[in-house]
């Protein structure tokens, strides 16, 4: 089990001994009634083993492999369906922001807002983020080693916020290709802040198809069983009720219908996890 300080999403606590949380939900919001779908069948999926869940969604993805895919509802449409997501169903919210001007906007909304992985360096988009006050949710960059995320925490810290998870999303391991390295999380943990683990993102193929990025789904429950067994504090799962047919990441997002088989088991073994003393080799 690795030990963090909490941070607190509307009434979930994340980090310490708590039981993980769980960042879930479409990777692109396709419409109200889709949206409105999705939160009724992911309550449904935790309602059995009293999992927490965040739902998510992007109003936008910026990061496409092609001009010709589709980018998703813009931010007015998308915050206006997250926010009645958020009172109906009384969940918190996050999505992703893009640069430092939709911070602001965002954060009048959402509980959580989430910094892609290809952003986590850019200053004035961290510390925008930071200046909200809202939870944030930073990904790894495929490009960082874990210990450099230290120095991201430290600019959003630097506005007085130190509500901020560290999310690992897989490393670059050559062409179209992620590998994760579970040495990665205890790394990150030692910061102090919560560790998220992505485990739908971690089994993408960035830009494997051509214009589209592939995955390998069957994978990311595999991936997430191992980062339960490390203690994370969280785990960021997409889920889609036809994912073959889903506008974004596909590939990896899990069938909306299998999601409460993966909960159990991932609660199952973070019950047991976390009931473990942590080893200290160090001494």
């Amino acid at each position: 089990m690795i030990l963090t300080n909490t941070v607190t999403v509307a009434d979930i606590a994340i980090g310490g001994a708590n039981p993980f949380a769980l960042i879930t939900g479409p990777c692109q919001l396709e419409s109200l009634d889709h949206a409105r779908m999705m939160a009724e069948r992911i309550a449904e999926a935790c309602a059995p083993t009293g999992t927490r869940f965040i739902f998510k969604a992007s109003y936008d993805k910026a990061n496409r492999s092609s001009i010709s895919t589709q980018r998703g509802l813009g931010m007015d449409e998308g915050l206006s369906i997250l926010s009645k997501i958020r009172d109906e169903f009384g969940c918190p919210i996050l999505t992703d922001v893009h640069d430092a001007g939709q911070c602001a906007p965002a954060g009048e909304v959402v509980d959580v807002i989430q910094i892609p992985a290809f952003l986590c360096r850019q200053t004035d988009l961290l510390l925008a983020a930071g200046e909200t006050g809202c939870a944030i949710n930073v990904k790894k960059g495929q490009f960082l080693a874990p210990w450099d995320m230290g120095n991201v925490a430290e600019k959003i810290a630097s506005t007085g916020n130190t509500r901020i998870m560290l999310c690992d999303r897989g490393t670059s391991f050559g062409y179209n290709t992620l590998v994760s390295d579970f040495r990665g999380l205890p790394t990150m943990a030692r910061t102090g802040y919560p560790v998220v683990f992505d485990a739908t993102h971690s089994v993408q193929q960035p830009g494997g198809q051509g214009t589209t990025s592939g995955g390998q789904r069957e994978f990311a429950p595999v991936l997430a069983r191992a980062a339960v067994a490390v203690g994370v504090s969280a785990l960021f799962i997409e889920t889609h009720e036809a994912p073959d047919r889903a506008p974004s990441d596909g590939p990896n997002m899990i069938p909306v219908h299998k999601m409460a088989q993966v909960i159990g088991q991932l609660r199952a073994l973070d019950d047991l996890t976390k009931s473990q003393e942590a080893i200290d080799l160090a001494t």
